[in-house]
């Protein structure tokens, strides 16, 4: 045997024994949804559960175990999971998996709200979807023309060459853009000044695993601190309003408890991203080399992105009526058209990512259109619960379904019932700052959900670099989730003993 070339007898059970524990979750993955299939709908213990809710209930499980399990990749997954929607769920799916035609009323009200096949599909193309293909356009043009270095640069020059410093640095720099910008875009951006410092880690260094963790996370809570940072805060002020449609919180009140608390939390985050994922050197250069690239190309580089930030910054502050969504088609137009953006460039962005997401929406838009998220949150007898007990299982709700759909979609589908209820129990709610507190609460735990990478665009933006894991995510991410969530309670408190909600 020649050096350097391993023996293939010692190879060959390692393998077998790879092989033969991805086929271990392959069975499970597909035996316990099999059987939760199996079982007569009027065995679950749901009241009125339809034959719909109960196919969903299998296929998100089957979602939910292959993605924690990883059995295949995860994007495919995803893919997957919309295939069987469209075969066994929609309206031009298999025929027997539908009514028949002579159905009569009671048995097509028993099946249950077919999904139509162009929803389903349509979220392949979702405008979350664009917003993060106009943020891989940016991050694609910011690295070919070597603005994410000289950016970088300049950010990160202030915090010095200590790697959890660093990592501070990067944390703060992303929490404030995604106060007033959009988490996705944030993250999009940052994820291209952070591929240079990843450059200078060392492959072995587990700092290279909190790095690619520290842009997401930190989106993900800075949003928190503004209105508008994150979907679930804007449906929230959709109901903190008064029976004459005044708002109970502005912009100025909603900031002046949100960030201090952003801030703790982001330390928190920091602290145990340095904990789980230790830097192995003390010191860290980054390779910031080149000067800033002046050719007719770049300059629309700088221009268009400048642009773009600037109108996600000051789209809602200066009334323009622009989404996110239509901002971030912007780029996506201007280089396309003037060739920043080719062919091979195109070739080379994370379309799994963007698979991945679409599978996660048509998750939640399944629980959504089925009635199922509606049939699990009616099983919860929240009228008959002691306030601190609907406050409690709100937020852990909230944090459950926001892990494993769409925090936006979370939001739509909670807060709507939580506000009615709030109202009812106005006076139970009273000793705990009231029902606006329990939306406020609530509609924070939607945004803790980081624990895998469908969770929020940010998370799946971040696996999409190859340096994390779905297991990396969930350590991190459940930690910092809980802690969070019991800083939430501690913020909520503290509120209410200064009276800040006592004249609402």
């Amino acid at each position: 045997m020649k050096p350097g070339h391993p023996e293939p007898n010692r190879r060959k059970p390692r393998n077998d024994a790879m092989n033969a524990k991805t086929l271990i979750k392959l069975v499970i993955g597909l035996a316990l949804p099999l059987i939760v299939l199996a079982i007569p709908t009027e065995s679950l213990g749901l009241e009125g559960l339809t034959t719909m809710e109960h196919r969903m209930i299998a296929l998100f499980l089957f979602a939910m175990l292959f993605w924690v399990l990883e059995p295949i990749p995860i994007f495919a997954t995803s893919t997957v999971t919309i295939v069987l929607a469209l075969l066994f769920m929609s309206n031009k799916g298999f025929a027997f998996a539908r009514p028949a035609a002579d159905a009569t009323a009671d048995q097509v009200a028993e099946f249950g709200t077919i999904m139509s096949y162009k929803s389903l599909m349509a979220n392949f193309a979702d405008p979350i979807i664009m917003l993060f293909l106009g943020g891989f356009f940016i991050g694609a043009a910011a690295t070919k023309y070597r603005m994410d270095t000289n950016l970088g640069r300049v950010l990160l020059k202030p915090f010095g060459k200590k790697p959890s410093m660093v990592m501070l640095g990067m944390m703060v720099i992303t929490a404030i853009f995604s106060m007033f910008m959009s988490n996705t875009a944030t993250t999009a951006m940052m994820l291209a000044v952070l591929m240079p410092v990843l450059k200078s880690i060392d492959a072995k260094d587990p700092a290279r695993i909190g790095f690619a963790l520290a842009i997401p996370f930190a989106a993900n809570i800075g949003g928190i601190g503004t209105p508008i940072g994150t979907p679930p805060n804007m449906v929230a002020m959709k109901y903190l309003v008064d029976d004459n449609g005044k708002e109970l919180i502005d912009f100025a009140q909603w900031m002046m408890f949100a960030v201090p608390w952003v801030i703790v939390v982001l330390v928190m985050a920091w602290a145990v991203l340095n904990l789980f994922f230790k830097p192995a050197s003390k010191e860290m250069t980054v390779n910031f080399e080149g000067k800033w690239v002046r050719s007719p190309k770049a300059i629309v580089v700088y221009i268009t992105t400048a642009v773009t930030i600037g109108l996600w910054i000051l789209s809602t502050p200066l009334k323009l009526g622009m989404s996110s969504t239509v901002i971030a088609m912007i780029p996506v137009g201007v280089f396309t058209a003037t060739g920043v953006i080719n062919s091979a460039d195109l070739k080379q962005m994370g379309w799994d990512v963007l698979w991945l997401v679409a599978g996660g929406f048509a998750l939640g838009m399944g629980l959504k259109e089925t009635g199922l998220s509606a049939t699990l949150i009616d099983a919860i007898p929240f009228d008959t619960m002691a306030p601190l007990a609907i406050v409690i299982v709100g937020g852990l709700l909230a944090y459950a379904m926001a892990s494993f759909m769409s925090n936006t979609a979370t939001a739509n589908l909670l807060l709507p019932v939580l506000a009615v209820l709030g109202v009812a129990l106005k006076d139970q709610l009273s000793p705990l700052g009231g029902w606006v507190m329990m939306l406020m609460a609530v509609t924070f735990c939607c945004s803790l959900a980081m624990t895998m990478p469908i969770s929020t665009p940010p998370n799946a933006m971040a696996y999409a670099t190859g340096w994390i894991r779905t297991g990396h995510m969930a350590k991190a991410g459940i930690v910092i989730g809980i802690v969070a969530m019991l800083l939430v309670a501690a913020l909520m408190f503290v509120l209410k003993l200064t009276g800040f909600f006592a004249a609402i």
